[in-house]
């Protein structure tokens, strides 16, 4: 039990920026970016191959930076070219396969064999013991979405979330629509590939299909920590998503560890948790619904 509460610790930590950038997409500027899965392959490329290189602390600022210019390009087509926000995102997450396969040198796995990482590099140091990558992976996590937070009470922050709320208030108040947009989705793409390349060294590898579907999981998450917290404010969105990743893989991880379904069948598991996850504040509110018609039959058979 132990080992599964580790599991979904580490993993819950490093897949959480993705529920994260979602929640700044998603959520405050009603944006559905579909740029998350290439994205997130892109950071795991970048930094795997800046790792291999032996710079694995550059590595994580580098992948950033290309997340956000992968946010930057999804942004300009949404809103300098016309095109629909999804279509923005599908157009962009095409251009990244590509994109990803040559920063990977064309290939689609790249390993890290007998090289450091942030991870061994902070194993070193002796401090967190065998809880030494949740802890690093925690600190990297609460960091990001505590500077989130405080970006978001900002005055550009708050223009920001002015544009999800409403665009053409926005305009009306003299604030452009479209340099919020591309900030938003710049810093959103940066939390995308920040989770990618974190991955990437603490898994030893880079896939060239590792973010299939990753888009739906981190919306998934989000959902789960939503319906544990609540959507009252910005501090309880960061901190939602971190709950919903890790409540989502320690339900992944007792999957996997009791072997309920075997291996081959762990997408299907995926697939009906990521449903439920999506489903569950509609199947909450139908059973408040026949709880309270239920009660009012009670009440009118008196």
């Amino acid at each position: 039990m132990l080992y599964i509460l580790q599991t979904a610790l580490e993993l819950g930590f490093l897949y959480a920026l993705i529920p994260m950038a979602l929640f700044l997409s998603f959520r405050i500027l009603n944006i559905a970016d579909m740029t998350t899965d290439g994205c997130f392959v892109l950071g795991t490329a970048v930094s795997v191959t800046l790792a291999a290189a032996g710079h694995p602390f550059l590595a994580i600022p580098a992948a950033m930076l290309a997340g956000m210019c992968a946010g930057f390009v999804t942004a300009f087509l949404q809103t300098r070219l016309g095109v629909p926000s999804i279509l923005a995102g599908i157009v962009t997450n095409m251009g990244l396969y590509t994109i990803n396969l040559m920063v990977m040198g064309w290939s689609a796995n790249v390993s890290l064999l007998r090289v450091d990482t942030i991870f061994s590099l902070f194993e070193d140091t002796g401090l967190g013991g065998q809880w030494h990558e949740a802890l690093l992976a925690g600190f990297v996590t609460i960091l990001a979405g505590a500077l989130l937070v405080l970006f978001l009470g900002t005055r550009l922050g708050l223009s920001i979330r002015a544009t999800g709320d409403n665009i053409d208030m926005v305009r009306a108040s003299s604030i452009n629509p479209t340099f919020t947009i591309t900030v938003g989705l710049c810093i959103s793409n940066a939390l995308t590939a920040l989770s990618g390349a974190m991955v990437g060294q603490y898994q030893n590898t880079a896939d060239i299909n590792g973010g299939t579907g990753i888009v739906v999981i981190g919306l998934a998450c989000l959902i789960i920590g939503e319906t544990v917290l609540g959507r009252r404010s910005v501090l309880k969105g960061a901190i939602a998503a971190v709950i919903g990743s890790i409540i989502y893989r320690f339900i992944y991880a007792i999957v996997l560890y009791t072997k309920i379904m075997p291996v081959q069948g762990l997408r299907l598991a995926t697939a009906v948790i990521v449903a439920l996850a999506i489903a569950f504040p509609t199947i909450k509110s139908w059973a408040a619904f026949q709880k309270r018609k239920m009660a009012a039959r009670q009440k009118g058979g008196r």
